[in-house]
């Protein structure tokens, strides 16, 4: 049975399924590629593990650490590797993605080898079993209890159910942001969309960490993303979202602070536009090299604004330029010997995992895993960092063929 068959029939089973039902659909889908099994493996929160979403006929299995293992390297690199034990025994192991946004991964037990249409075909199933996940997950808690490896505090569970995915790509543009610590937070918050040619990013640092178990500064923090996304929606332009987002944090706390980063990127002339309100104004990287160190500040922090108008800096970016935004607590993070992560060492950092050519979401997994291990993953404060890349320039027209995803796996045969 060929790929689109098979996803058909996956797509008829669907409508009423369960997370609960996925191993088993998956299970059934194996036989019409060729496959004696098919196991759904899902990222935990910290992106640290891989861990098998088990039910049914769906053979038992173990975690697997995404550093240092085959299936492991399937996610990282967003190519689907594949395993040959000698023994007539083949394992394939292909992404599971959604859109852009990397889920976990789909291992193949195959019958026989893994030629170039079989690979196609599972990749195939893998894509609507990313979708099914990413669906069946809005309405239940199965695929969540999954992901979590130790208890979520409040603060967190309130603050991470309003975040957009991690990763997104127009295919002219790619978006990836990570938050750590995962489980508790201190009020840092980051926001992106897509209107038309623009993308909207946004970082938001509320002060208040470890007050009232940081309750405090996620309210702070909730709010300046409801504010930022009723601007955005009204169609305010740059510095009137800042003026809205500083009057809704101030009507409700006056003493409440929030630093942020407002950015807006035209994806046809690269040209981007920021203000820094007293938050790190980010980096511009270009061919290997920070060809740019954003201004800082531009503006006053949320609540102050009414004292200083902002004040737009506008870059022109290159095709192929990335930028770089993050928060105070990532260059401030200290080693046990009080050693700053600092400035040059995040930019050093995230210019050799571009010049590795990672997928930007492994980029952005791999620079925060650093500052965890800086501080020996006991984190001072929170780590966020919004990366960005422009591929090309999009084009005038909304009906332009849409370009290959830059995520579309390829085959990567390894022993």
């Amino acid at each position: 049975m060929s790929g689109i068959e098979a996803l058909g029939r996956l797509l008829r089973q669907s409508h009423h399924a369960r997370p609960d039902d996925l191993p088993q659909m998956a299970m059934r889908a194996a036989p019409l590629v060729g496959a004696t099994a098919m196991i759904i493996y899902l990222v935990d929160h910290r992106q640290r593990e891989l861990l098998p979403l088990l039910a049914g006929d769906a053979p038992p299995r173990e975690p697997f650490m995404i550093d240092g293992t085959l299936a492991g390297r399937a996610f990282s690199t967003v190519a689907a590797c594949v395993s040959d034990s000698g023994t007539g025994a083949v394992r394939l192991w292909v992404p599971l993605i959604n859109g852009a946004e990397r889920l976990g991964i789909l291992e193949v037990v195959l019958a026989g080898p893994a030629d170039e249409p079989v690979v196609e075909d599972c990749a195939t199933v893998a894509a609507l079993l990313a979708e099914l996940v990413v669906t069946r997950d809005l309405y239940s808690d199965t695929i969540e209890r999954l992901r979590r490896r130790e208890p979520m505090r409040l603060a967190a569970e309130m603050l991470r159910a309003q975040l957009p995915p991690l990763t997104f790509s127009t295919g002219h543009l790619m978006i990836s942001g990570v938050l750590e610590p995962c489980y508790d937070v201190g009020g840092d918050a980051f926001d992106y969309a897509i209107n038309g040619d623009i993308a909207h990013l946004a970082l938001f640092d509320a002060v208040g960490h470890g007050s009232a178990g940081g309750m405090r500064a996620v309210v702070l923090a909730s709010l300046a993303l409801a504010a930022y996304r009723n601007a955005r929606r009204a169609a305010l332009d740059l510095i009137g979202t800042y003026h809205h987002i500083d009057r809704a944090v101030q009507d409700h706390d006056r003493r409440g602070l929030i630093t942020a980063v407002l950015a807006e990127l035209d994806q046809r002339t690269g040209v981007l536009r920021v203000i820094s309100a007293g938050h790190p104004g980010g980096v511009v990287i270009r061919r290997g090299k920070a060809v740019k160190i954003l201004p800082t500040p531009t503006a006053l922090p949320v609540t102050l604004g009414h004292h200083r108008p902002p004040v737009v800096i506008e870059e022109a970016l290159e095709p192929g330029d990335h930028v770089l935004l993050y928060t105070d607590g990532i260059t401030e993070a200290r080693s046990t010997d009080g050693e700053p992560f600092g400035i040059d060492r995040l930019v050093d950092f995230t210019v050799k995992a571009i010049a590795d050519q990672l997928p930007l979401p492994e980029t952005s997994r791999r620079l925060v895993h650093a500052i965890l291990d800086h501080q020996d993953d006991c984190l001072q404060d929170d780590a966020t960092v919004l990366l960005a890349r422009w591929i090309s320039p999009a084009p005038d027209h909304s009906d332009t063929e849409l370009p290959e995803s830059a995520n579309r796996a390829p085959f990567e045969p390894l022993g």
